[in-house]
């Protein structure tokens, strides 16, 4: 594997906690019911502070904004960067837009 390949593989791991996976449920919620099943909350990702090493599930204070908020970063990554992309850029690829303009 290429580097970015090994960054993308840790990227997707850490992203596909907050993710809903084939049986609908996300890692971080644990056994939450409220925020599995809950039409009003399952929507709301939380960034906790540590995790549960065996399943995922989010532990301590739920309202962070250190480095489990840099998962929203990744998930943007993830989407609009692929290896090629990033070896031929001139230009450092995380100063692109987030939004490309009209036209």
């Amino acid at each position: 594997m290429t580097l970015f390949e090994v960054a993308e593989e840790l990227a997707g791991r850490l992203v596909a906690t907050f993710l809903r996976g084939s049986d609908g449920r996300r890692p971080v919620y644990g056994g939450a019911k409220l925020f599995q099943d809950d039409p009003h909350w399952r929507d709301l990702v939380l960034f906790y502070e540590y995790f549960h090493g065996d399943n995922g599930a989010g532990l301590g204070a739920s309202h962070q904004t250190g480095w489990t908020g840099l998962v929203a970063r990744l998930i943007q990554s993830l989407g609009q960067f692929d290896a090629d992309g990033v070896l031929n850029e001139r230009r450092w690829p995380m100063a692109r837009p987030y939004r490309h303009p009209p036209g």
